[in-house]
């Protein structure tokens, strides 16, 4: 039996999928340092990075499928060119070895961001189009846009059997380095001083390691299922986190513009008293004036995708962060 390749398999996601699928077929991961699973002879370790594709190409050598997580996840306007380098010459890397090893399939997990975002509370599906216009400021963002379309460009031309997942907001246990939750981390540290204006769909991590799986088995190849859980306002999300964590929500719900001036202000008063300002960026504000709603019904249909109570995926994301710190 051949084995699955997971690149980005030591991230918040690729743990999640890694621990269901490891019982049941041969496990190759693609690390850049030390892998959790180096001493676990149910998973072969192979050291590279993704931009390399000599080291893409020997990781896909004899694998029969892949899922393609690797990525970086990050506001920092110095990470643009990391995060292209990562996301698209990533993506060119695993698509020609994987064209050139003959797998089955690969599963390319993108963002629901790229195509599920507008300035009004829209429900957005997988036809709705990418969102350059919206989210072109953000090189995370357009970098997965640019990904996604190289990805289906290689299915299209070449009939690579790509099949691309676009999740939500991930949120639940085991993201330890915050790559996904900070934001639910800050809110427990008394740093979101306002409510945001917009409103975001989140999932599980847990239950979308359960749709890739069906995205690798049932997703027809060509298509991107979105993969998301509630479309929840930013203030009916904290308001549910703050009743979970007992820590109080904040009061006032300023507009976007209000909101850029005051964290602005904050930003040069905070060092005059010795401090340093913790609250959002500018980049993060933006964004959550913004509504991230999808509609994951074709991932509903075609792989059997079905999320979880999302109060239960607050709580265990608040316990979680709890538990690291206090193992810390």
């Amino acid at each position: 039996m051949k084995p699955v390749l997971i690149t980005g398999a030591t991230g918040f996601l690729g743990k999640h999928l890694v621990a269901r699928l490891k019982s049941e077929q041969p496990l190759r991961v693609m690390c850049r340092g030390k892998s959790p699973w180096d001493c676990d002879a149910a998973v072969e370790t192979v050291r590279g990075d993704i931009t390399s594709p000599e080291d893409v190409a020997r990781a896909m050598s004899g694998a029969g499928s892949v899922y393609h997580l690797a990525g970086i996840v990050s506001r920092d306007p110095n990470d643009r060119w990391p995060m292209y380098r990562a996301h698209v010459d990533g993506t060119r890397n695993v698509c020609e070895a994987a064209r050139a090893a003959g797998v089955d399939r690969v599963v390319a997990v993108s963002s629901s961001g790229t195509v599920a975002v507008s300035a009004e509370p829209v429900v957005h599906n997988e036809d709705s189009g990418y969102k350059h216009a919206v989210v072109g400021r953000w090189a995370y963002y357009l970098s997965k846009i640019y990904a996604e379309k190289l990805a289906l460009a290689f299915g299209a031309e070449f009939g690579l059997p790509v099949v691309i997942a676009n999740p939500a907001l991930l949120l639940g246990p085991g993201d330890d380095h915050n790559s996904s939750t900070g934001d639910v981390a800050m809110f427990l540290d008394g740093e979101i001083l306002a409510l945001p204006g917009g409103g975001m769909s989140f999932v599980d991590a847990r239950d979308v390691a359960a749709g890739l799986v069906g995205a690798m088995r049932r997703g027809r190849p060509g298509e991107r299922y979105l993969l998301g859980g509630a479309n929840w306002t930013f203030r009916r999300i904290i308001e549910k986190v703050s009743e979970i964590s007992g820590v109080r929500p904040p009061k006032m719900q300023p507009s976007l513009g209000l909101s850029l001036a005051s964290a602005r202000v904050l930003r040069r008063l905070f060092p005059l008293i010795g401090k340093s300002f913790e609250g959002l960026d500018d980049d993060t504000i933006r964004m959550a004036a913004l509504f991230w709603y999808c509609d994951s019904s074709k991932a509903s249909a075609e792989l059997g995708f079905t999320p979880r109570d999302p109060a239960e995926t607050l709580r265990d994301t608040v316990e979680d962060i709890r538990r690291r710190r206090r193992s810390s």
